[in-house]
């Protein structure tokens, strides 16, 4: 179907707009959620402090996602607000920068940030919907994350310093989110949602647990691919930073090619692909020697940009009908968890092993394979 030439212009500021605003997170995530805060704050206050009341904070921000994600679906409210917890981030990181030698008080705002950031992804998330090409919208969001945390880690992190790396992050991520408050569309659904009625659904929670499984994986890998390479090859800092540099070409071309894939195959179509892809993976690494480590790198971005790409269509593929920003809010949930339980998991199987981070890994396979069951249970009954 041929659009008008405004027609083509719209979608397109659409689609750069919402790709954007990926990289703004992205950005916020990699140098402020993972490197910055953490550090600056952990030398404040004890480091189970932190981690209890941040862990803390996403509970309560599922809380207030479902019912903020009822009442957006019901009403329309999705954009509205999607802005307003969008420029909460920004607000709040300010904020940080003016309260820095105040660290509890500090704190404190950063859990409002953390939660005003959920609450921004759930409705961003929500508003993919608008798009007929769901699957490149998708893809094309996580190349650009992938290019903004390289090019930040690359070339912005050595020159910052607390406490104005607060302030220049958090305008960062207002520069690249200011364009999705303008272009990004109100999606047409409106619904009533049944929230006792979606916990019940069976075939629901099994999917998210499918998908679920897979991101534990992508967690774990994210976290300690660095201390893995050390430890079982040897490698020095520069040559695991070239290994995670070809993960982001990985993750640029993945996510472009599944996007474009799930549009012409769908979702639910194209997401066991991770099963194979992610045993693929675990099985290489724990054959593979040194020299085939960079091919491994690239391997792993595709990986992950597959997951990333298609896990949000496929909800929406299968589950619209019950309610869009519902459907998100779990969907967050169960990234904050898969942080978690995933690095517990590796924790268990390196105990388990004696230390033995080869064997840990191998025994990751029990996820992918968890999840195909899982994922092909529901389609069964589907």
């Amino acid at each position: 179907m041929a659009f008008p030439t405004s027609a083509r212009l719209k979608l397109k500021s659409s689609l750069f707009a919402f790709a954007l605003f990926d990289a703004g997170e992205t950005i916020l995530g990699a140098l402020l959620f993972s490197t910055l805060y953490p550090l600056y704050i952990t030398r404040q206050i004890d480091v189970r402090t932190y981690s209890f009341f941040y862990g803390f904070a996403f509970l309560i921000s599922f809380i207030i996602a479902l019912q903020l994600g009822k009442l957006a679906d019901t009403r329309g409210l999705r954009k509205p607000l999607f802005t307003l917890f969008s420029l909460s981030v920004s607000g709040m990181g300010l904020m940080l920068f003016l309260t820095y030698s105040y660290p509890v008080f500090n704190f404190l705002l950063y859990l409002l940030l953390a939660l005003f950031h959920q609450q921004a992804l759930v409705f961003y998330n929500s508003l993919l919907m608008s798009f007929s090409s769901k699957g490149f919208a998708s893809g094309l969001g996580v190349a650009m994350g992938y290019v903004a945390s390289a090019l930040a880690l690359l070339f912005l992190a050595p020159h910052l310093s607390l406490p104005a790396a607060f302030l220049w992050v958090s305008l960062l991520f207002l520069l690249l989110s200011l364009p999705s408050l303008f272009a990004l569309q109100e999606p047409e659904e409106r619904q009533k949602v049944e929230l006792t009625k979606l916990l019940k659904n069976r075939q629901f929670l099994l999917l998210i647990a499918s998908v679920l499984l897979l991101m534990e994986l992508a967690h774990t890998l994210i976290a300690m691919m660095g201390v893995y390479l050390r430890e079982v090859f040897g490698l020095k800092d520069m040559e695991i930073y070239r290994v995670i540099g070809i993960s982001a070409f990985g993750g640029v071309l993945g996510g472009l090619l599944f996007g474009r894939l799930t549009d012409k195959v769908s979702a639910s179509k194209l997401f066991p692909l991770g099963f194979f892809l992610w045993s693929f993976f675990l099985l290489s690494l724990f054959f593979s020697k040194k020299e085939f480590l960079l091919p491994l790198g690239f391997f792993a971005g595709i990986s992950l940009s597959h997951l990333w790409t298609t896990s949000r269509v496929l909800l929406l593929e299968e589950f619209s009908m019950e309610g869009i920003a519902v459907l998100f809010s779990f969907y967050s949930l169960s990234e904050r968890i898969a942080s978690s339980l995933g690095l517990i998991s590796w924790s268990f199987f390196l105990l388990l092993t004696g230390k033995d981070y080869r064997l840990s890994a191998l025994l990751m396979l029990v996820f992918p394979v968890a999840g195909a069951v899982l994922y092909w249970t529901v389609k069964k009954r589907l």
